[in-house]
């Protein structure tokens, strides 16, 4: 083994500037010859050596990501449960202090206390939930795998259904959600939780649409009345506004069930608060690593104020699996390596500057110099 391949972090980050495409090609090089890889190994063990300062594993592919690491920070893992399966969709009540997020195969939502850190079982059943978010009331949401529904918890602790069946026909099984100010709410339906019994309830159709064709859809905060927004896209997952609202990014998981989908990101044309318009491809989970092109699945997204989606990344290994974040034109800025896969983020924190994130079985954050777009 060469020295180099003992060279911090740091040091690589000061022989390889980022600022040109070129530049970042030969720091993917290194990622190839192991040269980062190696440094960038980690434990979150409680008897792990300390982190040391700028962390190694928050990398900066342009100099637009530079301003939003903070150099005296590091990521933390909050949680961790072996009794966990498959941790998603974290959503931050600003009121209570607490973040909320779903273990869907084990049925449950868990809450994690920003005063003392304790974690407890929030709500047990859950109806197999994925997604959570919080209106501009404070009322929580949530997707039901299980179920098939999107419901809300209300003030004196009962449930409404606010979406179970379109045209006819039952959801498939609502993923996430994202709420706008005037009280509409947005959600997706890629239908996973109908093909398996692990994270819901299978229904044996012989097709990866399980019920009908996945879409996105819009809830009128007035009326409660349900609109398909678009079908244009394999299978829409995470979503999230851009911050002044006129902009609807989808996450397309479809690699998973069709050999003609793209692991990326769409964005789309807001009209009128409740329509959609040209959609179109934001940004592709295609990149470098070690000497080959390789391409995972965007999950759950978020924006921050200045528009850079932050988004899941997963199934491809060491070096990739984490948060990428992308500018307002597209471009991969920034990283965030984990050492699991990430399913989902959102801001949070009592200023809104530090980012959650689902992996696998844990929970981690991170602060950034950056505030969410949105409530969560």
């Amino acid at each position: 083994m060469s020295n180099t391949q003992h060279m911090p972090i740091l040091d690589l980050e000061k022989n390889v500037s980022l600022k040109s495409k070129s530049n970042r090609r030969s720091f993917l090089g290194l990622l190839s010859a192991g040269l980062v890889s190696s440094a960038m190994a980690r434990s979150y063990h409680s008897d792990a050596p300390p982190v040391r300062y700028p962390d190694p594993h928050v990398v900066v592919l342009d100099p637009r990501f530079a301003k939003y690491k903070l150099g005296t920070t590091h990521i933390q893992r909050l949680y961790h449960s072996e009794d966990m399966l498959w941790a998603e969709g974290p959503a931050w009540n600003g009121v209570g202090r607490y973040l909320v997020w779903s273990d869907i195969p084990n049925n449950i939502q868990m809450r994690w206390l920003e005063e003392n850190g304790q974690v407890s079982t929030f709500r047990h059943p859950s109806g197999n939930s994925n997604g959570n978010t919080f209106d501009y009331t404070g009322r929580q949401i949530s997707c039901q795998h299980g179920t098939r529904k999107v419901v809300r918890y209300e003030y004196d602790g009962s449930v409404t259904v606010l979406a179970e069946s379109y045209e006819g026909k039952s959801l498939n099984a609502p993923n996430d959600a994202v709420v706008h100010p005037n009280g509409d709410i947005w959600f997706t339906d890629p239908g996973y939780g109908a093909l398996m019994n692990y994270e819901g309830t299978r229904i044996d159709t012989g097709s990866p649409q399980p019920i009908q064709k996945e879409a996105v859809y819009h809830i009128d905060g007035k009326t409660g009345k349900l609109t398909q927004v678009t079908d244009e896209i394999y299978k829409p997952n995470g979503l999230c506004f851009s911050p002044d609202y006129n902009k609807l990014y989808v996450a397309d998981s479809g690699v998973s069930h069709y050999a003609d989908a793209k692991g990326e990101i769409k964005v789309w044309d807001v009209i009128d608060s409740s329509k959609l318009t040209k959609g179109r491809t934001f940004a592709s989970m295609e990149m470098e690593l070690n000497g080959e092109t390789v391409s995972g699945i965007a999950d759950g997204i978020r924006a921050d104020v200045d528009g850079n989606i932050w988004s899941s990344a997963g199934w491809v290994g060491a070096g990739y699996d984490g948060v990428h974040v992308f500018a307002p034109d597209g471009d991969r800025i920034g990283q965030i390596i984990l050492p699991e896969i990430c399913s989902n983020v959102c801001f949070g924190g009592t200023k809104r500057n530090r980012l959650f994130m689902t992996g696998s079985t844990s929970l981690y954050s991170i602060y950034v110099e950056t505030k969410g777009a949105h409530i969560t």
